[in-house]
């Protein structure tokens, strides 16, 4: 609990910056776990039933581990008619989950949006902030092959250091 006390140093434990604190704590473990979420509780003398509200409330906090690559296909009205369904699908296809989960080995998480404000580039994929407008399903793959090398690439480098 090294990291979250750090960031609860870095806060003063000011219960009123909460969501700060929660939005550090994600990052440093790409999810809020139960036990950083006690810990914090305790350390600010906050009923944990209020930081679990604050945790479920804000559609940017996770309970559940994310994947190291975050993609976001956009399902409001400009996309959807340009195709989203399909793109989502060739996604979903692609890396054996549905939207809302995450890749058993924790490579992708796959999300959907009601809008991104980005119409004009509809349909649209977000991946690691990197927008992909006027997307395809023929597009994704090469899009997706972009990410998965990069992890080969990562592992292999990771492998030949040991």
């Amino acid at each position: 609990m090294e990291k979250v006390e750090k960031i609860l140093c870095d806060y003063v434990y000011d219960e009123s910056k909460i969501i700060q604190i929660l939005e550090e704590a994600q990052n440093e473990y790409n999810y809020l776990p139960k036990e950083v979420l006690e810990y914090i509780s305790q350390n600010l003398n906050t009923p944990l039933s209020k930081i679990y509200s604050i945790a479920t409330f804000y559609n940017a906090f996770s309970l559940n581990p994310q994947g190291e690559h975050f993609i976001t296909v956009c399902m409001g009205t400009a996309c959807h008619v340009r195709g989203a369904p399909m793109v989502l699908e060739r996604i979903e296809e692609r890396l054996g989950i549905k939207a809302g989960m995450t890749t058993e080995d924790q490579m992708f998480t796959l999300k959907t949006v009601n809008c991104l404000g980005a119409c004009a580039l509809a349909p649209i994929v977000v991946i690691d902030g990197e927008y992909y407008g006027k997307a395809t399903p023929q597009k994704i793959g090469k899009i997706l092959d972009k990410y998965q090398q990069k992890e080969t690439t990562n592992t292999k480098q990771k492998e030949q250091v040991k």
